[in-house]
């Protein structure tokens, strides 16, 4: 039977491979026109723990990781034990026998991965093996692997074609092994390769390199899970004449460093995560009420506290929309996959930039860790902003305009004060109401300048919509198109500009009778910003650190239209 789609999952303990297995797998899918999308959950610990990836590929686009299991390959016992109820009827499973046997399975492969590799010369080569017998279950062509291992392992060292060698033989030793059981699912369809550049990255990649494109050229940051990689990009790739990367000592440190750098003309950006978000609760105010731009990008984990550091969540809308004291509210940039993550990056750096004040990316584990390709952007077609910087005499008073006026830079013209008591418009403290009121409605009319997001419309007639948000949207588009296929009246809103919303989208929004919001948290935190808005929006949530399943999709959003009916007679 022919398939348009393989799920496979990789289970077992930290530094077996798990995730290099996955990695490999949906690069050498990837490089000959296969579309590709891959999962990772881990513990805490440094090495070691429970540890799983999945990776889908098919021949159409890949919206999520997949629910039911084609394959699962199990590297010891215990990943055997707590995966085997997620493969589907008809799956298989490649187990490691060097760990623990299946006698009673007609369906399980055996094979020694690390004895195997061995054999080859290469003791590093077990996912190799993995990966050829996968590709022998879909009968999937030996030219694809070739190509990707070449590709892999050509760096210009002396070994170069002894590592591509030994890594070919292992994956041939993996196609032996499922040849001899004569056990298939199926041939993978011949993918469709698209007539453009393809890259596969994950999401923290996809937003360092978004933020570089804008011209970021300030970076301070603290390791902190799961942002950690954003840092580490930056200090390897930002440092040039004229930029400046910094790991700092804490995240107190981190905000008020990117403060000092934005008051003198840097695009400047950090990365955190919920933890180090709250400790900049108080400088985000400064760079708020001194109109300063900068960029934080948050990558979201399981909370409060340390929580469920490599776990996925979306739970800190509340605290990055409202980080500080008083009335603030944030612009947020939540992407709902990669490409978007790069896209997002660019927009809120110009975001910062345009308004002249703090931009919120928010970003969580899920898509941090998750590998997917995607269009190779065209640069030249992605437009990249300056602020509007004053030029004029030193009699001038930024502050003293309704809108986002030009900003004075340290060293030009103009009064460069940066005052995060209330400030009359050259920046000097005042106490006086009426100056209060009026660079109160100063900061919030700037917001008006970023209404110009974008956002996805379908079967707008319908009067219950499908609002999902953030990495929620890939699960939550594939169940609204089951839920389409299977004749339910339900429209799609979406946008990764939670704030400022785009109008349009908004005035939608307040037409729907109800609007069901998937998120992953406890409190349903975006339809309560939605029903603060004049939304009809109810929320289902899950908070086990994993994304929705598809069809938990399904099930829940029919149960909220079936119960909203019933209501309604």
């Amino acid at each position: 039977m022919d398939k348009d789609d393989l799920i496979v999952r990789f289970a077992g303990e930290g530094g077996q491979g798990v995730v290099t297995s996955a990695e490999g797998l949906a690069q050498a899918a990837t490089q000959t026109g296969y579309n590709a999308q891959t999962f990772a959950t881990f513990p805490s610990q440094i090495l070691g723990g429970p540890t799983w990836t999945q990776t889908r590929i098919s021949v159409n686009p890949v919206l999520s990781s997949g629910d039911e299991l084609d394959v699962l390959v199990c590297f010891n016992e215990q990943a055997y034990m707590n995966h085997s109820e997620s493969l589907s009827d008809d799956g298989v499973i490649v187990y490691n026998s060097a760990e623990f046997e299946l006698t009673d399975n007609d369906s399980a492969i055996g094979i020694d991965f690390d004895e195997l590799a061995k054999s080859t010369g290469n003791t590093r080569a077990a996912n190799m093996v993995v990966i050829g017998a996968l590709a022998e279950l879909v009968s999937m062509k030996q030219a694809i692997l070739d190509e990707f291992v070449t590709k892999k392992f050509t760096r210009g060292r002396p070994n170069d074609q002894e590592i591509i060698d030994s890594n070919i033989k292992a994956m041939g030793l993996g196609r032996t092994e499922v040849k001899q059981r004569g056990i298939s699912i199926g041939q993978l369809n011949p993918s469709k390769k698209p007539d453009y550049e393809q890259v596969l990255m994950n999401g923290n990649l996809a937003i360092s390199l978004g933020a570089m494109h804008a011209g970021v050229d300030f970076f301070a940051g603290y390791p902190i899970s799961p942002a950690t990689p954003i840092l580490l990009f930056m200090e390897k790739n930002l440092p040039a004449k004229g930029k400046f990367v910094f790991q700092v000592s804490s995240e107190i440190e981190s905000i008020t460093a990117l403060v000092g750098a934005g008051f003198a003309g840097a695009k400047a950006m950090t990365s955190t995560a919920g933890p180090g978000l709250s400790l900049m609760s108080e400088g985000l105010g400064l760079a708020w009420m001194a109109e300063i731009p900068l960029v934080v990008v948050n990558v979201q984990r399981g909370g409060p506290a340390t929580g469920l550091p490599t776990k996925t969540e979306q739970s800190d809308l509340m605290s990055t929309m409202f980080p500080a004291h008083g009335d603030i509210r944030l612009p947020v940039i939540a992407p709902g996959s990669v490409e978007e993550c790069f896209h997002g990056a660019v927009t809120a750096v110009n975001w910062a930039e345009r308004y002249q004040g703090p931009v919120i990316l928010m970003s969580e584990m899920a898509l941090s860790e998750r590998n997917q390709n995607l269009r190779k952007p065209d640069l030249s077609k992605i437009p990249v902003e300056k602020r509007q910087v004053n030029l004029d005499s030193n009699g001038y008073q930024r502050y003293d305009q309704s809108g986002v006026s030009p900003m004075p830079i340290p060293g030009g013209p103009g009064s460069y004060v940066a005052n995060g008591s209330e400030h009359d418009g050259i920046g000097d403290t005042t106490h006086l109401a009426e100056r209060h009121v009026q660079m109160t409605h100063r900061r919030w009319n700037k917001i008006k300048v970023l209404e110009d997001g974008d956002f996805e419309a379908d079967a707008v007639d319908s009067p219950i919509a499908l609002v999902p948000w953030g990495g929620t949207k890939g699960p939550a588009r594939e169940a609204y198109d089951k839920l389409i296929k299977s004749g339910t009246d339900i429209g799609w809103l979406y946008t990764m500009f939670i704030n400022p919303l785009p109008p349009d989208m908004l005035t939608q929004l307040r037409q729907k009778e109800l609007v069901i919001v998937p998120e992953l948290n406890y409190q349903g935190q975006f339809s309560m910003v939605l029903r603060s808005m004049g939304v009809n929006a109810i929320s289902i949530t899950q908070y086990t650190g994993l994304p929705f399943k598809v069809k938990d999709l399904v099930e829940r959003v029919t149960e909220q239209i079936e119960s909203y009916k019933q209501g309604n007679k």
